[in-house]
This record gives C-alpha cells, structure tokens and sequence, in this order.
C-alpha cells in the first residue's frame, strides 16, 4: 500500500525546454509555421516528455483492464454481464476489434482481470490479479473499500511499470466491463457538478427508458455515498470501478516513469480525470486519442485540459481508438526527424 504514494510524489513536471527547441525545429522545417497543426503539438509533447528535442518511438503497449459493477443488477446496461469475460477471452484469442488494430499498429495486447465475475477466465496470455468478483452495487453502498480502490491502482502501477521495464515508449488505456459508462458518468458528475441528464449517454446501445433508468441509478449512488469531490480516492472507492482504478493507476505509473499515456474513449478519460485530481502534473504525459458519442466525454477532457486527436464517433472502449492514435504519433515523430529544413532544403523562407 506504499506503492500509491511514492508514485504520486515522484511525478515530476516534463521538460518544456525540450519541447521549446523540438519547436523550434518544426518551425525551420519546410512548411508555414503551425501549418501541421495537432501533430506538431505531439511532438512538442513527446519532446517534452522525453526530454528530447528529437524525440523516438519504440515499443507500443496497450494495457486493458477487466472488471465487472455490481450496479449492473440495476438494468443500466443493454449488454448482460456474462459479456464481460467473454469479451475478455475475445481478447485473449484475438478475435476482438482491439486485437486487429493493434496488429496493425504493431502494439502488444496486454490484458489484466481485476475484477471480473463468474468462473476464473483460464488462459496462459491473461493477468489474473482480481481483487474481488466485481465491485458492490454503487447505488446501494460504496463501490469498494479504500483498500481494494488502492490495491486496483497498484496494480495498474505494477503492470506498466512492468511493460516500460520490458521496453515500452508509448502505453495506451483500455478497459472491458459491462456497465462502466454508469460509474464513470458518476465520476464526471461528482467532480464537474454537472446534470447527471447532460453527461450520461447510451453506452453500448441503450433505449430512452433504460437512459432515464440509468441517470436515476446515478443519482441515487451519489446521494448514498456522498462522494467527496476534493478526496479523488473517496469518489473512486464510492463511485468508480476495479479497472477504472487499475487504468489510474497506469496512467500514474507511466507519469512517474516519464512515459507517454494514450488515453482511449469515455471510461479511459474518467480514469485520466481520477489521476489528474490525484497530481495534476500528470497530464504532462497524457494524450487524448478521440472523442467519443459519450456525451460526458468532451466535459471530462475539457476538465484535465486535453485536446482529442480524432473525430470517429467511437464508443466502443477496449483502447480501440488510443491504438489508432499510435499510427499519428509515428507520423507526428517523422516529421521531425525526416522533413528538411528551409536551409537543408534551399527553400527561400517568408519575408
């Protein structure tokens, strides 16, 4: 339990002054000022992260944790939650959407059941460090304990430190459970205040009277527990889930090892927002990979202060669209490293 706070304490501020030259660089290149747009502010992130003006990509992983929410027995979800390990297994044997954008993005799938229900998923290529079969139904009693909350974000700790110790550059989120809109629509309400109607969507296809259903399910879980917005722990243990937990926890321990984070859709930004309440200065080393259908999903970026790179009308989770963005950073990190610059290339510059 004294993994948690020595990763916070040791997430240090990136290195602008790295990101200042690497800008300077894209500048000189061959092409107006700024005319490459998001990509060059990846590669101002990235140097700055690094501490590289010239910053590399190696290895690429993307880290999807698996838990299930008791709130499910509330009818907040069109999908049941045998689906869980299903998919789970899908994963494992590479049938699932995440698998064939990963290949294509040459990433590695590592997949980790924290809190998966029903009989032990058995497979050579899974991380079985569940914590409980599913946290308790939210909108009866707090979700979980303080302890299993940290032990869930030490894992994710663990894991990818794991993975940057095995070579990765770049870490991608990702995240299976039946239900979990509902839990990270509570996080976005308990930390922005916001309507529960405004931020609450449809999830994995549900009906208007089942959206109503799930909104009033969210405010009941608030009014019982009472999260408390200014202890992030507190909301994450009342309202939150085992792999949204587990998902902070890999975006503070990428932090604090000085490597990028691609956070993926709506589930993946609540952990982002959990971690940015936790240290702010982690958002240093995060990159927004998309804006999904969700409609709390815009909020929960503008709360950490994060720019999506795509627009593809996502909701589908896994870490489908972080493993997208992967092939734009590569073409963002080319860029600085193979275009010329205006004198390389004899290029007259601006009067």
């Amino acid at each position: 339990m004294e993994l948690l706070p020595k990763t916070l304490k040791s997430i240090e501020k990136a290195n602008t002054k790295a990101g200042d030259e690497a800008q300077k660089r894209l500048d000189n290149l061959t092409k107006p000022p700024g005319s490459l747009g998001t990509l060059e502010k990846i590669v101002v992130q990235l140097a700055s992260i690094q501490g590289n003006p010239m910053p590399t990509v190696g290895k690429k992983v993307v880290m999807v944790m698996a838990g299930d929410h008791g709130v499910v027995e509330e009818g907040v979800s069109a999908f049941p939650q045998e689906v869980t390990p299903q998919m789970v297994l899908n994963f494992l044997n590479h049938g699932a959407a995440i698998n064939v954008l990963s290949n294509y993005a040459k990433a590695k799938v590592v997949v980790t059941d924290v809190g998966v229900t029903g009989n032990p998923i058995i497979h050579p290529n899974l991380n079985n460090r569940k914590i409980r079969p599913g946290t308790r139904n939210m909108a009866k009693e707090a979700a979980m304990t303080e302890e299993e909350a940290v032990t869930a974000l030490e894992v994710g700790i663990e894991l990818v430190s794991q993975e940057i110790e095995e070579g990765a550059t770049l870490v991608a989120t990702g995240e299976m459970g039946i239900g979990n809109t509902t839990p990270s629509s509570a996080i976005l309400a308990c930390f922005t205040g916001k309507d529960v109607k405004q931020i609450t969507g449809i999830g994995t296809g549900i009906d208007n009277q089942t959206l109503i259903k799930k909104q009033q399910v969210i405010k009941r879980a608030l009014e019982v527990n009472q999260p408390n917005p200014s202890q992030p722990l507190d909301v994450l243990r009342k309202v939150g889930g085992l792999e949204i937990a587990a998902l902070t926890g890999v975006i503070l321990g990428a932090a604090a090892r000085k490597i990028p984070v691609i956070v993926d859709g709506f589930i993946s930004t609540a952990a982002a927002l959990v971690a940015y309440k936790l240290n702010p200065i982690c958002r240093d080393y995060i990159l927004a990979s998309h804006l999904s259908q969700e409609p709390g999903h815009k909020l929960m970026l503008q709360e950490i202060g994060l720019q999506p790179m795509l627009h593809l009308d996502l909701r589908l989770g896994e870490g489908t669209g972080a493993v997208l963005a992967f092939s734009l950073i590569e073409a963002a990190v080319k860029i600085i490293h193979e275009m010329a610059t205006f004198d390389e290339a004899g290029v007259s510059t601006r009067k």
